[in-house]
């Protein structure tokens, strides 16, 4: 098979523990790009804390994209603009809060480039940390709610989190996305909206098959996208759920396992 695009998560796939892409993963990266692959990255991170990533691969050059806050929002980087943007309304976002507060459990949000809380700990901390996005702290977090934003984190200790993931399943699961991605973070975006279907949407826009595609993840959110590719792969540190159903498993993130894929399959 000769695939067409690779496809990859951040943090915990592509970039290492110190949040960076590895020298060995960016000159693979960029070679596959010069071949004509195009490489996409697929974040829940939001835009906002993608683009200098992008920048450092060259997508713009290569006139790749991303997917951001979990497949919420692909951006086309020759032009900076968005290809599909699907977001919250401030209603569901309420919905969201309310079910937080009856649950005891922390909800921030996204407003600009800023992340929006009535409280902090450090569980959001790690988010402030990741993608460098001021925390605006608010006395009244639906007073304070946008018009719409592309989705809402519900954070907390990992197993008190999969008890609120399965009751917010359960009582809203036929309305949101719902998915971990670290293990104290629980992702909620628009139904219907994930990595799998937004992928799915920009392979059709480029008329590639998702046959001709790789994708590679580590944890939750990158089910749907490792379910509709061609050759679903993980890197070394992947959760276990995620190892079973991969055709491919590279190296850790720490050792480059970008890299090492791109050698193996495409070099």
């Amino acid at each position: 098979m000769k695939y067409k695009m690779i496809v990859t998560d951040l943090d915990d796939t592509l970039l290492n523990s110190k949040g960076e892409i590895s020298s060995l993963n960016k000159d693979a990266i960029l070679k596959a790009q010069e071949l004509g692959i195009k490489f996409v990255l697929a974040s829940g991170r939001p835009t906002y804390a993608m683009i200098n990533l992008a920048k450092e691969l060259q997508l713009e050059k290569y006139e790749s994209f991303f997917l951001s806050y979990n497949g919420s929002i692909i951006i086309d980087c020759k032009n900076n603009k968005p290809l599909f943007n699907e977001s919250l309304t401030n209603k569901e976002i309420a919905e969201l809060y309310e079910f937080s507060k009856k649950e005891k459990v922390s909800i921030i949000t996204y407003l600009d480039s800023e992340i929006l809380s009535e409280e902090n700990n450090k569980y959001i901390d790690v988010e402030v940390n990741l993608t460098h996005m001021p925390l605006k702290i608010v006395n009244n977090f639906k007073d304070s709610i946008p018009t719409s934003s592309p989705k809402c984190i519900l954070l907390e200790e990992p197993n008190f989190l999969k008890n609120i993931e399965n009751k917010l399943k359960e009582k809203l699961g036929d309305k949101y996305s719902i998915a971990i991605s670290k293990p104290f973070f629980l992702e909620v975006t628009k139904l219907g909206v994930d990595k799998g279907t937004s992928l799915e949407k920009l392979c059709t826009f480029l008329n590639i098959k998702m046959e001709e595609v790789i994708v590679v993840g580590d944890s939750f959110n990158d089910l749907p996208m490792l379910n509709v590719a061609g050759l679903p792969a993980c890197v070394n540190n992947a959760k276990e759920e995620i190892k079973k159903i991969s055709k491919y498993i590279s190296t850790s993130n720490d050792n480059n396992g970008i890299a090492n894929l791109i050698n193996d399959l495409i070099f």
